[in-house]
């Protein structure tokens, strides 16, 4: 990233961090938590609550669909990511309550995700961000990711379970195929050269494998699966449990948790909120495989979290890589 671009990245976030209720930030730090209705073998609520989420209080569209302010030139966006977050954490009140007004927003959410949902340049359909997005390569408009990927399934299978509406079933269906296919045929998977396969948050070369964005995209093929019982979705999870497993020590510090496998000198170390999410995420795949593994390393990281030394080394860690990378 060249410095006037980088000074504008930082400005942006500055901004977003002073104002934050006016803000993107304001709808993506939420405070990570396990739902404690979590169903694991049939679909219902989904995993995290998200109920500030649905709360959403910035701005909204005419249909009142959810726009996020990245400030500056980005300014007011639709993000397929925070449309389905929203989505199901008003599909979770639902279930909890019964208000027909959060069915109606679970049901809005729904409705955009099948109608956005485009094919890209290869003819895999996907949900397209239709802004640029700084990252150590810039993304530039349209891209796609397999965070939204997976939480768009995730909804639009909820969204099946509850109408019996078969549009989101078939929606559904289209985004999964973004998955059988790797990054350089327009999908979102990688094999590494061990064999592991990963899905990308972000397409970029070298990929960098974002830790969350990688586990939240593996529980939409997972719900996926639990809604059709469809086979290669068992086995794609299956191959994603076992990548997780075999490489959570390369993002393990010893003291914090990484963000991505940057391979970069400096390693990209999570914020205090990617760390705390990596947590919650862990128990969430302890509870759907009952692999000890993620208790184990939920355990471990959250201890780190509980240390002053170990938050104030994270820290610095982080300052360093952000003044040096992006």
């Amino acid at each position: 990233m060249s410095f006037p671009t980088r000074l504008k990245y930082y400005r942006r976030i500055l901004s977003a961090y002073l104002f934050p209720g006016q803000s993107q930030l304001s709808f993506w730090h939420d405070v990570p938590r396990v739902n404690p209705n979590t169903q694991i073998h049939e679909l219902g609520e989904y995993y995290m609550p998200f109920v500030e989420k649905a709360d959403y209080s910035g701005q909204y569209d005419s249909a009142g669909i959810p726009l996020l302010d990245y400030h500056g030139h980005i300014g007011l966006q639709y993000s397929p990511i925070a449309i389905a977050q929203w989505g199901l954490g008003n599909y979770n009140l639902f279930l909890r309550t019964h208000d027909e007004v959060r069915n109606r927003k679970f049901i809005a959410a729904s409705d955009w995700l099948c109608f956005h949902l485009e094919q890209n340049g290869s003819g895999v359909w996907v949900w397209n961000h239709d802004f640029d997005w700084e990252y150590r390569t810039p993304l530039k408009a349209p891209w796609y990711s397999a965070l939204a990927q997976g939480q768009g399934m995730s909804l639009l299978v909820r969204a099946y379970h509850t109408s019996g509406a078969s549009k989101y079933l078939e929606a559904a269906g289209r985004a999964f195929e973004s998955f059988l296919k790797s990054t350089g045929d327009g999908g979102i998977t990688f094999t590494d050269e061990r064999g592991d396969l990963w899905f990308e948050e972000y397409i970029v070369s070298p990929p960098t494998h974002i830790l969350n964005g990688f586990i939240w995209a593996a529980w939409g093929v997972h719900d996926y699966y639990l809604a059709t019982k469809n086979r290669s979705a068992e086995e794609l999870f299956e191959k994603a449990v076992h990548t997780l497993e075999a490489n959570l020590d390369r993002y393990d510090l010893g003291f914090w948790s990484l963000y991505e496998q940057s391979g970069t000198r400096l390693p990209m170390v999570a914020s205090p909120f990617y760390h705390r999410l990596h947590v919650v995420q862990l128990r969430v795949m302890h509870l759907l495989t009952g692999n000890e593994v993620f208790a184990r390393y939920a355990e471990r990281w959250q201890a780190y979290a509980t240390s002053r030394t170990k938050r104030t080394r994270a820290l610095c860690y982080k300052s360093a890589f952000k003044l040096c990378y992006y």
